[in-house]
């Protein structure tokens, strides 16, 4: 049933990757109509969301942000199609990299470095990084449960021989580039809701307690590497700049917590200034009622 699906549905991604630009933003459009005005597609969540995390804003004020966010999410999921067939040059162009030069200094201070990126902007394209970059840079990517998609996720995200990393073996590996001396740029997502069971951290987000992924911090302090925050502008459609802010270059050095809330104060920053363009459908806020687990930190 896997390969059936499959079979279907990938001729018809392929088909969409190679529209010209114009037909391609316009096709998104109709999508978005479809998505938004007759499938309804998970509105009742992004509304939830929004009224929890603004709830000063008027009902006018948030369903103009909603319909911002609907044609967005149409842009950058349908912008991952467009990976099958873009060119390096023009993924350089539409994903530009504003302080180069800075990021080269980092790359070349001998320690790897981890990158902690939010839901937001477009993290599909993220993989540009690898193409104007020193090092070697590394996707870490959550596997699809349908092993054809899972191979085609994987082949569009590394289609110009970038390197990916499944999140479940992340530290595993990280940890052996470490023992093996291999210096690389990790890209990773950070705003994720952890299991409940794994959830020792609770702190603010958007002004809501939840808990938090460790993840980025464990990794950070164990192994001393560099770690920047990965700051996404979407310029107009199809256009994105991107900035890397530092956060720590001694990441063992800094106190505990400290990586984790420098990169959640960054991203909330941009959520507030510009909020379409967050990932509202999944559901951060999902545990904020939950009773935290034994021996859980609340900040």
């Amino acid at each position: 049933m896997q390969l059936l699906i499959y079979s279907l549905v990938y001729p018809i991604i392929l088909g969409i990757s190679k529209l010209p630009w114009r037909l391609f933003y316009a096709f998104s459009t109709c999508c978005y109509v479809l998505i938004y005005y007759i499938i309804r597609y998970r509105r009742k969540t992004v509304t939830e969301n929004l009224i929890l995390v603004f709830p000063e804003k008027s009902k006018k004020e948030i369903k103009t942000i909603r319909k911002a966010f609907y044609k967005h999410m149409c842009d950058m999921f349908l912008e991952m199609t467009k990976s099958l067939s873009i060119s390096r040059e023009e993924l350089i162009k539409r994903y530009k990299v504003v302080n180069l030069e800075e990021f080269h200094e980092y790359e070349k201070k001998n320690k790897s470095i981890i990158t902690l990126m939010g839901h937001y902007g477009s993290f599909e394209w993220s993989n540009a990084v690898d193409l104007v970059s020193i090092n070697p840079c590394v996707g870490i990517y959550k596997q699809i449960k349908n092993k054809y998609f899972d191979n085609l996720a994987h082949r569009i995200r590394g289609r110009f021989n970038s390197r990916l990393i499944a999140s479940h073996k992340v530290a595993r590996q990280i940890i052996k580039d470490k023992q093996e001396n291999t210096v690389c740029a990790y890209g990773m997502i950070s705003d994720q809701s952890p299991k409940i069971n794994n959830a020792k951290y609770w702190t603010d987000f958007l002004g809501v307690k939840v808990p938090i992924f460790m993840g980025g911090e464990f990794l950070a302090q164990r192994l001393d590497v560099i770690v920047l925050y990965l700051h996404v502008e979407k310029v107009k459609r199809g256009h994105y700049e991107v900035k890397f802010i530092p956060i720590t270059e001694n990441s063992k050095e800094e106190e505990k917590y400290y990586v984790i809330k420098t990169y959640l104060q960054l991203l909330e920053k941009q959520i507030r200034e510009k909020p379409q363009y967050y990932l509202w459908t999944h559901k951060r806020w999902k545990h904020k009622d939950t009773p935290k687990p034994e021996g859980a930190i609340v900040d």
